[in-house]
């Protein structure tokens, strides 16, 4: 059974950086990180599949980077630069065959989410 757990949220000014760790990523084959602030739908962040390839929404390339750690089973969300608009809950998700992808509707793995808020 797979089992997503975030961690990392906090709250920061802009400009501020945080990294967002999900563990139970061992039987995951490509993992993606969404975010969902008040009001809105929950969008794509960042993916990453078996082979490192990775995928960024356009709000975040240049300041967000996913990696992962497979001794650990863990994926990651480095995020630099962070402005009031990366405000949001955001959530671990996997799936379980090798295609990088921003859509929500391909993932049935997801985590509990972590609360980043990001204070001008």
């Amino acid at each position: 059974q797979v089992r997503l757990v975030e961690s990392g949220g906090d709250s920061v000014q802009t400009g501020g950086s945080l990294r967002l760790s999900c563990a139970g990523t061992r039987y995951i084959v490509t993992s993606a990180w969404f975010r969902q602030a008040p009001g809105k739908e929950r969008e794509g962040v960042a993916s990453i599949n078996r082979d490192g390839l990775t995928k960024y929404a356009d709000s975040v390339k240049g300041r967000f980077t996913v990696s992962k750690d497979a001794a650990k089973d863990t994926l990651y969300l480095e995020m630099n630069n962070l402005k009031p608009e990366d405000t949001a809950m955001y959530y671990c998700a996997g799936k379980s065959y090798n295609s990088v992808s921003l859509w929500e509707q391909e993932y049935y793995y997801w985590g509990q989410g972590t609360q980043v808020t990001v204070s001008s």
